[in-house]
């Protein structure tokens, strides 16, 4: 179990999330002797608590604080207090991701080199690129067990009949299809099971199989004994002495008891809508417009991945539900190729959505009612679909402010999320409904639907890296650019968006940044 620490322990590094980045980087500096403590809003699940049932698992393990969802996007309109898709709970949203774990492309780190000035984004380069990442991108997949690569040597899924239907149809115009590299074991490893393909991957791994810092990185970081996790904690601010250096945490625990957590070293990880509000609700004199905020580049650039869904349907069964949540992904279209229309790229993520969420998202706003959605649901035993995965621009007006009056139950101001999608994403989403009608047209569909985005579950930028103070809020080690002891430690550190899913370059970021404030820790210099 979690060691205990005092609260007046002034040595301790505070984790501020539990998630990709927060226990990441818990177990690396545990393992290297260093103490913290981890607090996480969200309460302790135990295996038991998993379920494989959609909206039981949505309801008790969602982020369902309030929350508004502002702009002229229709996910405004949909989902006006859900922006996010994401977890409360030790573990965060590696409890609720379906494993894709694909590195970043080269471009991907160098945008604004690769396009130049983008009219209406705020377009910039990462100031590291994919050769320093490379070794550590190595680790991630080593440490979390990415099927299909050579850290692990560990096979890939096996091909479901969602897979081959996909693949048949990119094979016939012309496209790539691959099968996903996942972080979810296909053998015993690292004493957890083979995945055993029951398809509720999103609401939780009830057997272990997907890696989750829940049963990973956590009870590892604790049995090394420098690590105590204090789950229903919800940060209310962070505090810093005349100097300008953070110098603790404040708290409210289980019971609503305020508590202040003193620390050499704080690291934000609280996902790019939590982080970003945390560091604007620590203002103070000395920091008017919040922590970190010189740029004014806090909240700012937030960016969620281009997506859409597009389901066919089929005269004969594909019974999609039969393999893993992510079996394959179409990479045809992941490059940067402005001839198509758009900057950057996107892919296809075979993705089946479980019965209850399709009626949910095949036509939000419409609460599951009408013929020619009931005929679709019908239908549902015969569809094949995927996901749109692409580049989401940076766009500074894309951003998370807090709430001129309400509150939350914290005494918090609420965050306000606006986001809307920039021309480009708009090009890119309507090349990926055209590109996926005429490889599920290939194979003989019947009917295609277009679902529109719903909330995002890929959260980026909000305090982005940046090589300058003043274009953005931490440097290439995630260390605030304003303050030496403060990191930031998850995806809000995303400079770019990329098409791949986050998680592995969150991963890969914490065990970086670990060595480097283990190294800073060792010179004295924080």
């Amino acid at each position: 179990m979690s060691a205990k620490f005092d609260l007046n322990d002034d040595s301790l590094v505070v984790i501020i999330g539990s998630g990709a980045g927060g226990g990441t980087l818990a177990n690396e500096l545990a393992q290297k002797g260093i103490r913290s403590v981890v607090l996480e809003a969200g309460k302790r699940f135990k295996m038991d608590d998993i379920e494989n049932d959609e909206w039981k698992m949505f309801g008790k393990i969602s982020w369902l604080d309030k929350r508004y969802v502002v702009g002229p996007a229709r996910i405004a309109e949909d989902f006006p207090n859900l922006p996010a898709w994401i977890v409360k709970g030790v573990g965060g949203a590696t409890m609720h991701w379906a494993g894709v774990a694909m590195r970043f492309q080269e471009h991907e780190f160098k945008m604004k080199t690769t396009n130049g000035t983008v009219p209406g984004a705020n377009v910039l380069d990462w100031p590291i690129s994919l050769k320093e990442m490379e070794p550590y991108y190595v680790k991630a997949e080593k440490k979390m067990g990415v099927c299909g690569t050579e850290a692990t040597g560990m096979p890939y899924h096996g091909k479901s009949s969602h897979y081959k239907v996909v693949a048949e149809g990119a094979k016939r115009i012309g496209a790539r299809c691959e099968q996903a590299k996942l972080a979810i074991n296909t053998e015993v490893r690292d004493g957890r099971p083979p995945c055993q393909v029951n398809g509720f991957c999103m609401q939780g791994c009830r057997i272990g199989a997907k890696w989750s810092t829940m049963y990973t990185e956590i009870p590892k970081a604790e049995a090394t004994g420098n690590v105590e996790v204090r789950p229903q904690s919800m940060v209310l601010r962070i505090e810093h002495d005349k100097t300008g250096k953070v110098t603790g945490v404040l708290y409210a625990d289980k019971d609503g008891n305020q508590q202040l957590q003193k620390a050499r070293i704080v690291a934000v990880a609280g996902n790019s809508i939590e982080s970003p509000r945390m560091l604007l609700n620590s203002e103070s004199s000395m920091f008017p417009d919040g922590l970190a905020n010189s740029s004014g580049q806090v909240g700012q650039n937030y960016m969620t991945h281009t997506t859409g869904g597009v389901y066919a349907e089929f005269e004969k069964p594909v019974h999609m539900y039969k393999s893993t949540v992510v079996p394959g992904i179409v990479h045809e279209w992941k490059d940067n190729d402005p001839t198509r229309g758009h900057l950057a790229g996107y892919e296809l993520e075979i993705l089946h959505l479980g019965l209850p969420f399709m009626s949910a998202f095949l036509n939000p706003g419409k609460g599951g009612w009408g013929r020619e959605l009931a005929d679709s649901l019908a239908n549902y035993g015969n569809m094949a679909g995927f996901w749109i995965c692409g580049e989401d621009m940076a766009v500074e007006s894309n951003n998370i402010t807090l709430h001129a009056t309400e509150k939350d139950q914290y005494g918090l101001p609420v965050p306000v999320v606006y986001k809307t999608d920039h021309i480009n994403d708009t090009r890119m989403r309507n090349h990926a409904y055209d590109r996926s009608k005429e490889l599920f047209d290939a194979v003989g569909a019947l009917k295609v639907n277009n679902l529109p985005p719903y909330p995002a579950s890929h959260n980026m930028g909000t305090n982005r890296m940046s090589e300058h103070a003043r274009d953005g809020v931490v440097n290439r080690w995630g260390q605030a650019h304003d303050i030496k002891n403060l990191f930031v430690s998850d995806g809000s550190q995303f400079t770019s968006s990329g098409t791949e899913n986050p998680t592995l370059t969150i991963v890969a970021l914490a065990i970086r940044q670990a060595d480097y404030i283990a190294d800073q820790m060792k010179r004295k210099e924080i």
